[in-house]
């Protein structure tokens, strides 16, 4: 029987105020990816239903007016006045700051919507906001909207609809449908792929819950596209769809969970035949893309067991030293969900935990449950596998560091290294300057005529980078472009990547418009994900969008960077035009590549973002790795290189900024 849940229980800290005035506060950014983040806010708060045992079915519905609806068979939001304000308790939900029932954990053991704020910003970026709340064999409506006052000022989220009855149901729960406002948000709209990561990821990660997406934007015979995501294996499952089309060391992830003092995990852990390691981590379902005490236990246990498994096994001699916990990462893929009552993230956007216990409680559930699992005979052959594998890791880590030392050596000769294919610019001050990486000379000689040199460095290289998804450290720091690379940029690399070092505030790869553009941009963001991943996490690095097209009549000229515009701008244009396609960055002067490319005023910059790590690993090792089939079916499923489905795009130059 569902517990007692009313309004007594929304404990109100503050009210609506400043959301408008300063949403970044709130949802980080008004492009693209704060948009979405309302949308995780209500998602979230459903999440906490069923993920506590209220309900086993959320629905989240896509609308053609960028409207979005979400529907759990929860308990539904209380509707009964709040002994304080005197409205009902859904009122309070959607109209104050900090107010919910999530704070004290009588009503909902873990929640991911901790702060209690997001329903209300939600409510307050909207142009409209309304919400069913179904319960006792009724249908409760209300409704908000932001309005425009005659003095210019809007009033966000106010009611225009008093919570009222408006018919019978035997459902149960709560819908929310909103609209972002166009007026905060502009033209940015909701986006399939993206929503369609966040409920998959969700799904595995609650085992047996069933999330459906709807799309009435993509109908087909008049049914709009629906897709149900439902896995009973949970986290295996969710590894096996990370390691599809990769080569795995042990077939079947190993799978452990368990209960601490103040922490509740469960974990798959698989290695594969890569030399990089990728953990996605989660506290509540929020994924935590920075990690945080969580992650170190985790990390911690795993070497203290395999350590003690290899001289249980005679892998390790008395007289070897102890294998590092780098040795351990080389081919690691490990998913850990941490669930919590008192959570504490550092900032709205939950992206580290920052609770010390959670490190004592995680380290000791790994360690005990790893030890189990290795302490049986048919796992033997898996764990040697594992530490033989850090063994070789171990050799190269050695070899590596004689290649660190001898890049160290080469950057400290006056940038030696650089002599050629850098074209520095003057400018003094690292947070005010940017480079521009670029391949060939052709593209690289336009580039240095274009720049503003008195803030703009060129970075010219010579040919293809390397493909490090292929090689280990020691082999990748042989290759002459990624140290021209790692000296350019100036901040070390890997384990000593210092992002305060950097010597540019953006490194903006810019390659050409076409398919060995869109491999080359795959190739940097590869090395810079694996080796710089700060460089990412911190903002700095971008991609740079070139044009497809130069539509001329007379003096009126349009550039066109998406086949999807060319129609609009001969429009404009007019009868009598001309048109340049370029193949090339090459193939544009100076003055063309500036007011296109390069001008801060006019550019297009697209900000790399490591948002969807989960998803971003799955499309590099795809497309990076030996597997030819898999990547050849990603290639057809998802060919278009004129988009950018990791990334934000956004006019983000400024050259003072």
């Amino acid at each position: 029987m569902a517990k007692e849940y009313n309004s007594k229980d929304i404990v109100v800290l503050e009210g609506l105020d400043a959301v408008r005035l300063r949403p970044g506060m709130y949802i980080g950014t008004t492009g693209s990816k704060g948009m979405h983040h309302l949308l995780w806010e209500i998602v979230d708060n459903s999440m906490d239903e069923v993920a506590n045992g209220y309900g086993d079915t959320i629905t989240v519905t896509m609308y053609e007016d960028n409207s979005v609806s979400v529907e759990d068979n929860g308990r539904g939001i209380p509707v009964d006045k709040h002994p304080q304000l005197k409205v009902p308790g859904v009122q309070v939900v959607f109209t104050q700051l900090h107010a919910g029932g999530k704070f004290d954990n009588k009503n909902y053991a873990y929640s991911g919507g901790l702060h209690g704020v997001g329903a209300s910003v939600a409510n307050a970026l909207s142009r409209y906001l309304n919400v069913h709340v179904f319960q006792g064999g009724q249908d409760y409506f209300m409704e908000f909207q932001s309005i425009e006052k005659s003095n210019g000022k809007i009033a966000s989220g106010v009611v225009t609809k008093p919570l009222e009855v408006v018919g019978k149901t035997k459902k149960r729960g709560t819908l929310v449908t909103f609209l972002p406002d166009d007026r905060v948000f502009e033209n940015e709209r909701f986006d399939y792929n993206t929503i369609s990561k966040r409920l998959r990821e969700l799904a595995f990660l609650n085992k047996g819950i069933k999330i459906i997406l709807i799309d009435q934007n993509q109908v087909t015979d008049g049914k709009p596209k629906t897709v149900t995501y439902h896995y009973e294996n949970g986290l295996i499952d969710f590894m096996k769809y990370i390691h599809e089309g990769s080569e795995v060391l042990n077939r079947t992830p190993i799978y452990i969970e368990g209960k601490g003092d103040k922490v509740e995990l469960s974990m798959a852990l698989q290695y594969n035949t890569s030399y990089i390691d990728t953990v996605y981590s989660f506290v509540n379902n929020i994924p935590t893309t920075e990690g945080g005490t969580h992650e170190t236990g985790m990390r911690s246990a795993i070497t203290r067991v395999m350590n003690e498994v290899a001289r249980n096994f005679g892998l390790l001699k008395d007289k070897d030293a102890n294998l590092l916990g780098d040795d351990f990462k080389e081919g690691m893929c490990v998913i850990l969900a941490v669930k919590m009552k008192t959570v504490q993230f550092e900032g709205q956007t939950k992206a580290k935990l920052g609770n010390p216990e959670a490190k004592t409680d995680v380290e000791n559930i790994v360690y005990e449950k790893l030890m189990d699992l290795a302490s049986a005979k048919s796992n033997k052959s898996v764990f040697t596998d594992i530490i033989n594998k850090a063994k070789g890791a171990a050799k190269a880590r050695e070899a590596a560091k004689h290649a660190k030392d001898a890049v160290r050596k080469i950057n400290s000769l006056d940038n030696f290294s650089l002599v050629g294919k850098l074209a520095s610019c003057t400018g003094k001050n690292p947070q005010l300057n940017e480079v521009f990486i670029v391949e060939g000379d052709s593209a690289g000689g336009s580039a240095k005529n274009a720049r503003d040199k008195s803030f703009q460095s060129i970075l010219a290289l010579r040919g293809k980078p390397l493909n490090v998804e292929k090689k280990r450290l020691n082999q990748i720091l042989e290759n002459e472009e990624i140290r021209t690379i790692i000296t350019a940029i100036g901040a070390g690399i890997g384990n000593d990547f210092r992002v305060d070092d950097i010597k540019y505030d953006k490194v903006i790869i810019l390659a050409d418009a076409d398919q060995d553009g869109a491999h080359i941009r795959s190739i940097l963001i590869t090395f810079f994900y694996r080796y710089m991943r700060d460089l990412i996490a911190d903002g700095h690095l971008y991609v740079g969008v070139a044009p497809l097209y130069k539509i001329q009549r007379g003096n009126v000229i349009k550039y066109v960077y998406d086949d999807k515009e060319y129609d609009k701008a001969v429009a404009e244009v007019g009868a009598g035009y001309q048109v340049q396609r370029y193949k090339g960055l090459g193939e544009m002067n100076g003055d063309q590549l500036w007011d296109t490319t390069m001008d801060p005023d006019k550019r297009l910059l697209v900000r790399v973002s490591l948002d969807d790590a989960a998803e971003a690993e799955r499309m590099i090792t795809t497309l990076m790795g030996d597997n030819i089939e898999a990547r050849k079916q990603y290639i057809i499923d998802n060919a278009d290189f004129g988009r950018q489905d990791l990334f934000e795009a956004k006019n983000l130059g400024g050259k003072k900024r």
